[in-house]
């Protein structure tokens, strides 16, 4: 439905140019939910307008259901208002002075051909009904609160039934109450359309809880594709790591190597001790790698016998209480190490402790 070819873009100002975009390839399915995540300044929204056809890339190809709506090659360009798009910004962008019916209506006053009084009548009440603001349609747009003109938005970027909807971090301006059942909503309202959706966000949770598929970004190109869960376990390299949720981080060389692909382990001189993770085939004795673990694959272990093979002494330095979970972290051999323990756990601060890194869970990041 979207494909992205080797897509480029510059941004030139006083203090000289920027590549935003870095030679980027993408191919998003019919229906799929594809989000673009990354940290702010890593080109997501820039590919997001490309798409729009509201910035003019350096080079590439853009193509939208099979057409070819942008080329560097043959010097193509469509305008956004013939690439049939529909679009929600990140400020929503609703027009103030109009009423709910007219701002969600103002898509097929300039659509061509225009519908007819009754088809616009309908088509609008029909998109307000899909995102649970029927009644409203005489209420000035200002009087709504903030979850009701995101959904207003989203309703106005439906009403055309466009090919495509693109999402420009819809959902920073919401609490964090509204902001999970926007989540949900907007999923089930694509899914039900079955609309071909692409999503920016720097929001890690957003993206693994409404994509089908995600490309994790940074400077201008992808560093990661895949579904949220393949990504979530098992990041190529610390950067994803990092960025999709919390994982502890351990700097050492690879010592020894076993198993065949797909299954193979290394030791890793650690500061901490040898530690044993999952690594790449590739990998070679010697390599310097990053070991990580995330926090809610530590185990906690009772008292017993002298630690075996990923089990670690350490003092518990931190409990914090975050409701559903205390968020822990164990100075282990001068590296601080955190864990995800249940309310009901009991440990103190102070105490000596035993850790657990659970093999399968270890991953030998080469760096």
């Amino acid at each position: 439905m979207i494909t992205i070819r080797n897509l480029t873009m510059t941004y030139r100002t006083a203090h000289g140019e920027h590549q935003a975009v870095k030679g980027v390839s993408i191919e998003i399915k019919q229906g799929q939910f594809y989000t673009l995540l990354g940290p702010s300044g890593c080109g997501k929204t820039t590919i997001l307008r490309c798409v729009a056809g509201l910035e003019h890339p350096d080079g590439g190809e853009i193509q939208i259901g099979g057409r070819t709506v942008y080329s560097g090659a043959n010097r193509t360009w469509v305008p956004p208002h013939d690439r049939n798009i529909g679009m929600v910004f990140q400020s929503y962008a609703i027009w103030p002075h109009m009423t709910v019916f007219e701002n969600v209506a103002f898509p097929l006053r300039h659509k061509k051909p225009k519908p007819n009084r009754a088809e616009i009548r309908d088509r609008v009440a029909k998109a307000l009904s899909l995102v649970h603001l029927g009644g409203l349609e005489d209420r000035p747009a200002p009087y709504l609160s903030g979850g009701q003109q995101q959904r207003l938005a989203l309703a106005r970027a439906l009403v055309a039934e466009p090919r495509v909807l693109l999402l420009d971090e819809p959902l920073s301006n919401l609490d964090a109450k509204l902001r999970e059942e926007m989540r949900l909503e907007i999923r089930q309202v694509v899914e039900r359309l079955g609309v071909t959706t692409l999503f920016v966000t720097h929001e890690q949770i957003e993206a693994l809880t409404m994509s089908d598929v995600m490309s994790v970004m940074n400077d201008g190109r992808i560093i990661q594709e895949g579904s949220p869960a393949e990504i979530y376990a098992k990041p190529k390299g610390a950067f994803v790591a990092d960025f999709i949720g919390r994982s502890n981080f351990l700097a050492g060389k690879i010592t020894a190597l076993a198993g065949s692909n797909g299954s193979a382990t290394a030791t890793v001189d650690t500061p901490i001790g040898p530690v044993h993770a999952r690594v790449e085939a590739e990998a070679q004795i010697g390599d310097t790698v990053t070991v990580a673990i995330r926090p809610e694959n530590v185990a906690l272990l009772p008292h017993g016998p002298q630690p075996s093979h990923n089990e670690f002494a350490g003092t518990m330095d931190t409990i914090v209480y975050v409701g559903n979970l205390l968020d822990c972290i164990v100075t282990v051999g001068g590296e601080k190490v955190r864990l995800q323990l249940q309310p009901s756990a009991a440990v103190d601060r102070g105490t000596q402790v035993r850790l657990a890194f659970p093999v399968e869970y270890c991953l030998a990041l080469r760096a």
